[in-house]
């Protein structure tokens, strides 16, 4: 696996090294040994799927608060999603500031989110599907989330007026 730095310290983009041959490829998604050696939470419990009918539709900015923060790292296995993260990690230079890549079922490159990230998605086609490996199990009491649109944020989604769940549109500002 290839680990590309993004702007914010501790998310990476991860990119795979195929082995190629006249069949087609192989390359590796995960690796413990990997991720340790870059300073990564290993650790996987849980896996989930997100399908998402219509180009459009926006899942987010969630996150977990303490003790049940988590990690993941996140795949489009069909369509293309802009994936965008936030730094909640108050100590941190890059507090507030986010960051965006795209996730194709064809680029096959997957986001890695740290703990205190705040994460979310927009489809850019539709039957979009995302692969999440957590490293926390989903802890309702402690799911969190900011507002999509927050100006403070001003992350810049590709397309506006997108399709939300109430919740989703129902997150406070960051403020």
């Amino acid at each position: 696996m290839k680990f590309v730095e993004t702007p914010l310290p501790g998310a990476y983009v991860l990119e795979l090294e195929r082995l190629e041959d006249e069949r087609g490829f192989f390359a590796r998604t995960w690796c413990a040994e990997e991720l340790a050696a870059h300073g990564l939470d290993a650790h996987i419990a849980q896996c989930n799927l997100s399908s998402n009918r219509h180009r459009g539709t926006l899942r987010g900015m969630h996150y977990q608060a303490a003790p049940h923060q988590e990690a993941k790292i996140v795949r489009c296995i069909r369509g293309t999603i802009y994936d965008a993260i936030v730094d909640l990690r108050r100590d941190s230079p890059t507090w507030r500031r986010w960051t965006s890549v795209e996730l194709t079922a064809d680029n096959r490159r997957a986001l890695y989110v740290p703990k205190d990230f705040a994460h979310g998605f927009q489809t850019l086609t539709d039957d979009a599907e995302v692969f999440y490996e957590m490293s926390t199990p989903y802890a309702p009491g402690f799911m969190r989330g900011v507002r999509w649109n927050d100006p403070a944020l001003a992350i810049e989604w590709p397309i506006g007026d997108p399709i939300l769940s109430e919740r989703d549109g129902s997150y406070p500002d960051l403020t």
